[in-house]
């Protein structure tokens, strides 16, 4: 039996999976606005492990989100699914956020385009753009977006944490919002499980999170 485990940290919420021969067994998630992975990731691991009743040498994979999504978030995911492959001896599979958040919406509206958006902050999301049948009509990009965007794709389906800014603004357009469809580890079960099959693996030494943009921080203001 292939159980691999599942780890979701692009965005706030901070989801771990267990799946074997491609079905989903366990789900533990936590969305928090502060950010928690780096105090909750470790816990959940462990969680769905012992829910499980398996052990870490058990395992015979991990997939993890490679991004786009929160540069933090993603290297705190990233960093610990490097950390288990090495220490296990067994392979890293990458999923990108945006499949496994469409993968999800699959199953709701499996006729239907859909666009999958994680925030970027202000106006700007990642997406991209998928056919019913999977294939990709518009590649993964960050954009900025406005009242006219996107529309020469219509009709699809809006959702993830990057949508609900968009819902006014195109709530006369031919589109659906859907505002409970999040990040979720449960959306790389399938394509992990895909992957895997076909020895679709990473480099654990040299892989990266797939950030699309430059990491910009901020320097607190000093007072008085």
């Amino acid at each position: 039996m292939s159980w691999i485990l599942h780890l979701e940290t692009a965005t706030k919420v901070c989801s771990v999976a267990l799946s074997s021969n491609g079905e989903l067994r366990e789900l533990e998630e936590i969305a928090d606005d502060q950010y928690a992975h780096g105090e909750q990731l470790t816990l959940l691991i462990e969680k769905v492990m012992k829910n499980a009743s398996i052990a870490p040498q058990d395992l015979s994979a991990v997939s993890v989100s490679s991004g786009p999504g929160s540069y933090t978030g993603l290297r705190i995911g990233v960093s610990t699914a490097k950390g288990l492959c090495y220490a296990l001896s067994i392979p890293l599979i990458a999923i990108d956020s945006l499949s496994a958040l469409a993968a999800l919406a699959h199953e709701k509206y499996p006729k239907q385009m859909l666009c999958p958006m994680i925030d970027a902050r202000r106006m700007e999301v990642y997406s991209t753009i998928f056919l019913a049948d999977g294939s990709v009509l518009k590649p993964m990009s960050a954009d900025v977006l406005d009242e006219t965007s996107y529309a020469d794709f219509e009709p699809f389906v809006f959702f993830g944490d990057g949508a609900p800014k968009m819902a006014d603004l195109w709530k006369d357009r031919n589109t659906t919002f859907n505002g409970e469809l999040r990040c979720s580890a449960s959306g790389q079960v399938t394509l992990a499980f895909e992957k895997f099959t076909k020895q679709e693996v990473e480099d654990v030494a040299y892989f990266e999170p797939l950030y699309l943009k430059e990491f910009v921080g901020t320097v607190k203001k000093q007072v008085g």
